[in-house]
């Protein structure tokens, strides 16, 4: 049975990776992340900068079978990502921008295991309805948007702020499922 290890200290990771059924260890890493450069290049290089920490932390690959998991996820507006809000008047900056647009949702996905790192990138386009201003004032009062990227969650009460998504909602989340499952597949397989 193959055991991962989870590279991130996000609660929404960690529910979304148990709905695999893997059993799994949570090894937060506390890397720096990058913020400068083209934003899927990022989402990946930081995803990958996890995953190694995670690795090299201990005996995180030691017992046969298991593999690392380093993900990464931004939102992207504009060509530049829009990382988390640092406090309420972010958080309305960044709903404001988004209201009424399409924008993408990038993860980087890293596995380490077998000798081997495989990276790879998932995109998701989601769109905004238009937003009155009371709408924005009682989602950012809501406090939701608290250590999310793009300032929202489409799993809560953000919800209610989109009109579509196009792609995977679970990388909207935060964790990719079904490129994740497509990758520790093959990782297993060789």
């Amino acid at each position: 049975m193959t055991k991962l290890v989870l590279a991130s200290a996000s609660p929404r990771r960690r529910e979304l990776l148990g709905l695999l059924g893997f059993e799994f260890d949570v090894v937060p890493t506390g890397v720096d992340e990058l913020v400068e450069g083209d934003p899927a290049e990022l989402v990946v290089a930081n995803a990958l900068r996890k995953a190694r920490a995670a690795a090299n932390a201990g005996e995180a690959l030691e017992a046969v079978g298991t593999i690392v998991v380093g993900a990464d996820t931004d939102v992207v507006l504009d060509g530049r990502l829009l990382g988390k809000p640092a406090d309420e008047a972010a958080a309305r900056e960044r709903i404001a921008a988004l209201a009424g647009r399409t924008h993408a949702v990038l993860s980087g996905l890293a596995l380490i295991g077998a000798g081997r790192e495989l990276t790879d990138l998932v995109r998701t386009e989601v769109t905004f309805r238009d937003l009155r201003e009371g709408e924005i004032e009682r989602y950012v009062a809501s406090g939701e948007w608290e250590d999310r990227a793009g300032g929202y969650a489409v799993q809560g009460y953000g919800s209610s702020l989109i009109a579509a998504v196009d792609g995977d909602l679970s990388n909207v989340i935060g964790l990719p499922l079904p490129k994740l499952s497509e990758m520790i597949e093959k990782l297993q397989n060789r």
